[in-house]
């Protein structure tokens, strides 16, 4: 299946299904609607929202971070191409 047939597909799912409630809960950037959210939309969203997200608490870990963070601008810049 191609992307674009999958996509298709993805866009005719009903509202009201459970993944299309999903998707809805997840998409929702209205303060005052997910605050009206119920426990369990609210977990939903928070799963969705905090994904990837740690807390960095070590310094050394912090650190070694911010160097790597700007190392790859640098080497966006073009700073370790020899330019």
């Amino acid at each position: 299946m191609t992307w674009g047939e999958f996509a298709a597909l993805l866009s005719g799912i009903s509202p009201e299904t459970p993944l299309g409630q999903t998707v809805r809960i997840r998409s929702e950037r209205d303060p005052k609607r997910i605050a009206a959210f119920t426990p369990a939309q609210r977990r939903i969203y928070d799963a969705w929202a905090g994904r990837g997200i740690t807390m960095v608490t070590d310094e050394a870990a912090y650190q070694a971070a911010m160097a790597s963070i700007e190392q790859m601008f640098r080497r966006m810049g073009g700073a370790d191409s020899g330019r």
